[in-house]
């Protein structure tokens, strides 16, 4: 019998494997190209596994090296932590298979090294997701940083080395900066990097402190892009469109907002949050953030500039959640991680299957292209709906918790945030698929899609509305998460 120490070892292990594996087998392409679905699928079974041992409320630890008392490198299973496990494998599956319909299609360059470096990064991903601490949890997220940056530079052209620089320089910056010290200062407060369940500063230290402290945590945390260290997002998409699904979807933001919920939940908790006002100044902010980047996404004209400020406005609803410092506000954020992920993978699927196809980039270009590719857009349709939060689709669960959360809080102005939010997320996502089907195109339209693309968007298309009747065991975990707050 395989125990759940074991599992964890199993998920996170698979894409280290498939990523030290892939320069060794690069002659033999389908092999190679085999690699990255055959780990995803692995993974997945592990990660599967953790989140029927988290459901069990099973509390298990898996501790790799033991520096001192309270500081370790080792990994833990928890509600939250499943859930961006099963997020980060289970949505590789369908990114790596897509990845080499567009690694194919668009003819790349050093592919293996594309390859071995996605692998690295979503092993980084669930390393996070399983982190028992923060001194391991930091470690991964500075790995993640540095193995996604070839793949953010990746066509080595001025563009992307700027976008590359930039990226680096923003992310690694506030890490070191503010990050860093951050977790130092928990350490030195409370004796322990320990993540808890219930929060680990209440009573260390100076209630006063905790506004300040607060805002090391977040600008130090710059995957979570917010307002104003956000601009490494919209500049990265001078990447392939595999790497935008992974910074958006799959890894890198996803661990931006999963580090900052564990802040919220374990490190402040929201009890903490509630009593001492400290989050207030973040409300604001989250909520400033979430409208700005969707006024901007109106104006954006690149298919892939206006999903990046897309990205950046969802994401706020994560943190806005978590700032809330309410049970049902921190179950929607929690719940957002996975309902987002699901539909803005698919939604940079299609933008990537459009320069496949027929070098689109650009919204204004698409009218009359839905007749002859129906199910790509019907894709992006579903996956839109699913941002927007209209039921069926997942989004709406998320949404609908978040509603419910900023109510609990009496947040009034920020249930109204949410409102405007939805209609700008319509009016600049609706308008794709309303391009493609109801306006004509005076030029001839010449479009094929290979099936590596089609296919894994098509069923991530098809999750979104899945999950809408199946979230029954994320919303139990969810509740654990506030249950044990």
């Amino acid at each position: 019998m395989i125990t759940i120490e074991n599992f964890i070892l199993i998920t996170i292990l698979s894409p280290l494997i498939v990523c030290v594996l892939t320069p060794f087998i690069s002659k033999n392409i389908i092999l190679r190209d085999c690699l990255g679905p055959i780990g995803g699928v692995i993974s997945s079974w592990g990660a599967f596994n953790i989140i029927s041992s988290a459901l069990n409320n099973q509390n298990t630890t898996l501790e790799i090296v033991k520096i001192t008392e309270g500081v370790s490198i080792g990994f833990e299973i928890t509600p939250l932590g499943a859930i961006f496990g099963l997020v980060a494998s289970f949505l590789w599956i369908f990114a790596a298979i897509y990845s080499v319909g567009d690694m194919r299609g668009n003819k790349e360059k050093n592919q293996t090294r594309f390859y071995s470096f996605y692998a690295m990064a979503v092993h980084a991903a669930l390393c996070i997701a399983y982190s028992g601490d923060l001194l391991t949890l930091f470690i991964f997220y500075e790995v993640l940083t540095f193995s996604t940056y070839p793949l953010v530079a990746h066509k080595q052209n001025e563009k992307a080395q700027k976008a590359g620089r930039l990226y680096l320089s923003i992310l690694v910056g506030s890490s070191v900066i503010l990050l860093l010290p951050g977790i130092i200062w928990v350490w030195v407060a409370t004796g322990s990097l320990e993540i808890s369940q219930n929060g680990v500063l209440d009573g260390k230290i100076d209630e006063a402190y905790a506004p300040l402290l607060l805002v090391m945590f977040v600008f130090g945390i710059g995957k979570a892009a917010l307002i104003p260290i956000h601009t490494w997002l919209p500049a990265a998409m001078v990447a392939p469109t595999p790497v935008s699904a992974l910074l958006h979807a799959v890894a890198v933001v996803k661990a931006g907002v999963f580090t900052m919920l564990i802040v919220l939940t374990n490190v402040f908790g929201i009890d903490f949050l509630a009593k001492t006002g400290a989050s207030e100044w973040l409300i604001w902010l989250a909520s400033f953030t979430l409208l700005a980047t969707s006024i901007i996404a109106i104006y954006k004209d690149d298919i892939k500039a206006r999903l990046a400020y897309s990205t950046i406005s969802q994401l706020s609803y994560i943190t806005l959640g978590g700032a809330l410092a309410t049970s049902m506000a921190t179950q929607g954020a929690a719940l957002h991680i996975i309902t987002h992920a699901t539909g803005k993978i698919t939604l940079f699927f299609v933008a990537g299957a459009l320069y496949v196809g027929s070098k689109i980039t650009k919204v204004s270009e698409l009218n009359g292209y839905g007749k002859g590719n129906p199910l790509i857009f019907l894709a992006f349709f579903i996956g839109s709906l699913s941002i927007i939060g209209i039921p069926p689709m997942a989004g709406s669960w998320s949404k609908f918790f978040l509603m419910l959360g900023a109510a609990e809080s009496g947040y009034v102005v920020v249930i109204g945030v949410f409102c405007i939010s939805t209609m700008l997320n319509a009016f600049y996502l609706l308008e794709i698929p309303a391009r493609a089907f109801f306006l004509k195109n005076e030029r001839e339209i010449n479009f094929k899609i290979p099936k590596l693309i089609l296919i894994p968007t098509l069923i991530t298309s098809f999750i979104t509305i899945l999950l809408f009747f199946f979230i029954e065991p994320f919303q139990n975990l969810t509740f654990m998460i506030v249950s044990k707050i």
